[in-house]
């Protein structure tokens, strides 16, 4: 049953809390999924927050810790000592999420926090995923899997699979390795329980299974999980002794962390930015682009300055220049972002260059067409002068073929040199499209005022 926050909820939670009725909180929150009590925490102050908190079972508390905002469950460890944070939350959680938790921390409380952990082995692990990039697969991976020596029987398979899943939340995969912990495969449910308990486990692996290294990048990960349907992902270090896994929770969290960073992108924002940030940050994070933005409103003036004489014998030009304009940006960024979108998908028919620019070409050629026809016939029918007619056509005739192209270009280009090719669209390509649409508008406007 889908669990509704409301005004009536929230103000009874803090007239208990407010009592210090610690049984009371606990039986509102009886039965919520830890995604539920994140949100509601996020409706509570930081004490009233803290209170509820400390209330939960261990699991629990670390589940919900999980589903709490990063900036909101920063502020909210920043409050709690070391010991609690260890004993109450780290403790019960896996290490790919208790590293998570951990790197958030300030480095004199991290290593606090390390200490006080009583499982060495769990802070170890802990301790080593801190090690790698927060952005790779090392980052993303979990130390808690279940794996097999090539040489045990099925018989020794079989119990050691029963005491290692204790430890595990979920099992999707039993891995293979050697004496020299090399990957060697994986290994079938199934046949492990159907063969005699003395085969030997080298003759059931599975060998083709896709692992990755500690250093692939997390969207690479994602886009492996993706194309092939894998719920876990085995990682190797450079010579194939393995590390960890990656499970399919934490691929989603990627995707969407990668699609809020890409919309952010597109809409002129740098950097990754939330609502609850700071106003400096959120400032800082959209000036860059806005900047970009003025100095294409200034090169714009400064192109209508040239033309200004133009412009006073033939007024009627300036009525079409927000028309130019908004077609060629709009036009523009329609076309980057489907290359980006092919690009983010991890297609490969992006891979060929001229193939893409050739589709787009005919794309822009028949749209382009459409609209030039379509703004002759209203110039045609409100007789507009014949000049001005033929400026406005050919100049948007040209113009949306031309921000087609440079559309289409710019993320190609940009994801050769491996660059994010979100930064092709939104006000980068806009504000480009903008000014040379109204380049080659004037060009034309002039000659065509010249000729006709």
């Amino acid at each position: 049953m889908k669990f509704e926050l409301n005004r009536e909820f929230i103000d009874k939670l803090r007239e208990l809390i407010e009592q210090n009725q610690a049984k009371e909180v606990l039986g509102m929150l009886d039965g919520l999924h830890p995604a539920d009590i994140a949100e509601v925490m996020e409706e509570l102050n930081t004490e009233e927050a803290k209170f509820l908190y400390l209330q939960l079972d261990g699991d629990v508390a670390s589940d919900v810790l999980i589903e709490i905002p990063e900036n909101d469950r920063k502020r909210f460890l920043k409050v709690l000592p070391p010991e609690v944070i260890a004993h109450q939350f780290i403790e019960f959680m896996e290490s790919d999420d208790a590293a998570d938790i951990v790197g958030d921390l300030e480095e004199e409380k991290k290593e606090a926090v390390l200490q006080e952990i009583e499982d060495k082995e769990q802070a170890g692990d802990i301790a080593d995923l801190l090690e790698y990039d927060e952005d790779s697969a090392g980052g993303l991976m979990a130390k808690e899997l279940v794996v097999v020596n090539e040489n045990w029987t099925v018989q020794t398979c079989l119990k050691e699979i029963s005491i290692q899943a204790e430890e595990i939340d979920e099992i999707y995969y039993v891995y293979v390795v050697d004496d020299d912990n090399i990957l060697k495969g994986i290994l079938s449910l199934k046949k492990l329980i159907l063969k005699p308990t003395q085969t030997k486990v080298k003759n059931l692996i599975i060998e083709d299974v896709h692992a990755v290294k500690t250093d692939t990048e997390q969207e690479e990960v994602a886009q492996i999980m993706e194309k092939y349907d894998l719920v876990a992902l085995p990682v190797v270090d450079h010579i194939g002794r393995l590390k960890g896994r990656i499970t399919i929770d934490d691929v989603v969290d990627v995707i969407r962390e990668e699609a809020e960073k890409d919309y952010q992108m597109v809409s002129g924002i740098s950097g990754d930015v939330e609502s609850g940030d700071k106003v400096w940050h959120l400032t800082r994070a959209r000036l860059p682009w806005l900047l970009i933005g003025l100095l294409g409103g200034i090169l714009g003036a400064r192109v209508l300055g040239v033309y200004e004489g133009a412009l006073k014998e033939n007024a009627a030009v300036a009525l079409f220049i927000p028309l130019i304009a908004a077609m060629a940006g709009n036009v523009g960024v329609q076309s980057s972002s489907i290359v980006v979108q092919t690009i983010a998908s991890g297609a490969r028919d992006f891979d060929s260059f001229g193939k893409k620019l050739l589709k787009e070409l005919s794309v822009s050629l028949i749209t382009a067409l459409v609209f030039a026809t379509l703004i002759f016939s209203y110039n045609f029918f409100f007789d507009a002068a014949k000049a001005l007619t033929m400026a406005v056509s050919i100049s948007l005739f040209i113009v949306i073929v031309f921000a087609s192209m440079f559309g289409t270009v710019i993320p190609l280009v940009l994801n050769r040199f491996k660059i994010d090719p979100a930064l092709a669209t939104g006000p980068f390509i806009t504000t480009l499209n903008d000014i040379l649409g109204l380049i080659l508008y004037m060009i034309i406007a002039n000659w065509c005022f010249s000729a006709f």
